[in-house]
């Protein structure tokens, strides 16, 4: 057992795929699952459970990947105060991302790491926001960007971009005409939403219960792909950002029209440990995320703030 193997089994274990791992950690797959292998077979455990999903951690392997994450935080830490005096990113860091923007930053983000940073390891964890959150509170993720997060005092928290929240539907030939949603006619559409735990879904509850407005709830689905599928099979409306229906890739089969009256905005941050003093790898990966955020195609629709 070495600190690599420990490296590469976190990383499948917090990515859920050997494919996702194998790209962010720019290793050939089968490289990665020999060593993953090799690890449980001289720990005598089976750590992960294969399906066609991807994978998931067995008992032993949760046991294991707690301790390796306390681990490698430790040994991070060591290479990045050797490296401070210096000035020099070095270590590992890890960056956790929403799947909507994960899905367009990914791949700028560990190209532009690999260019700026090389000397250092990068780390990426798909969550929701209150997930990546608690993360980056405990210390199993150094950074990251979450949507609208409440206020507390274990997080740093900087807006980098605003955008408003939309009724998404599927598209006709006369949706190029029609204009802003005013939020008193939410009501009249059935709706597919996250769970309730979902950024947006608090958001849009909360609103409408401000205003008095009942909502049409018909489906509740966890994954933002999924309630896009729907929407396109006409099982109902979503209410969500432009960017996630870009990233989609089924845009032209959908119409977007922005609530308003009041408008809903979601404002995407870039949040970090409060109480960490950040070092040099810490604080260049930080300004390197916010500027491809900053970058990101849909800046023409959506208004970016001071990061």
């Amino acid at each position: 057992m070495n600190l690599k193997q420990l490296e590469y089994f976190v990383s499948v274990a917090e990515l859920g795929s050997f494919s996702k791992a194998a790209v962010a950690l720019d290793i050939a797959q089968p490289a990665l699952s020999r060593q993953v292998r090799a690890l449980e077979t001289d720990l005598r455990e089976t750590l992960l459970l294969r399906n066609g999903r991807g994978v998931s951690l067995t008992e032993a392997g949760q046991r294991l990947f707690d301790h390796s994450v306390a681990l490698l935080q430790q040994v991070a830490q060591v290479r990045e105060d050797m490296g401070a005096a210096r000035e020099e990113p070095v270590g590992r860091v890890t960056v956790g991302l929403p799947p909507s923007i994960g899905r367009q930053l990914t791949v700028p983000l560990i190209d532009s790491f690999r260019r700026q940073l090389p000397k250092a390891r990068l780390a990426i964890v798909e969550g929701l926001s209150t997930d990546i959150a608690e993360r980056i509170v405990t210390g199993r993720i150094d950074l990251g960007l979450i949507f609208n997060p409440e206020a507390q005092p274990s997080l740093q928290i900087s807006p980098v971009l605003e955008e408003a929240l939309c009724l998404v539907e599927r598209a006709a030939p006369a949706d190029a005409a029609r204009g802003p949603l005013p939020l008193r006619e939410l009501s009249r559409y059935g709706l597919v939403v996250p769970e309730r735990q979902h950024v947006i879904r608090r958001l849009l509850e909360t609103q409408a219960a401000l205003v008095g407005l009942a909502l049409d709830i018909r489906w509740e689905v966890s994954s933002v792909a999924s309630i896009i599928d729907l929407v396109c099979a006409g099982y109902g409306h979503a209410v969500l950002t432009a960017s996630a229906v870009t990233a989609s890739g089924r845009a032209d089969e959908l119409a977007v029209r922005p609530l308003s009256e009041p408008s809903l905005m979601s404002v995407l941050c870039l949040a970090t440990p409060a109480h960490k003093r950040p070092g040099p790898l810490l604080r260049q990966t930080t300004a390197l995320l916010g500027d491809l955020v900053r970058s990101l195609p849909q800046g023409a629709a959506a208004q970016s703030k001071p990061g």
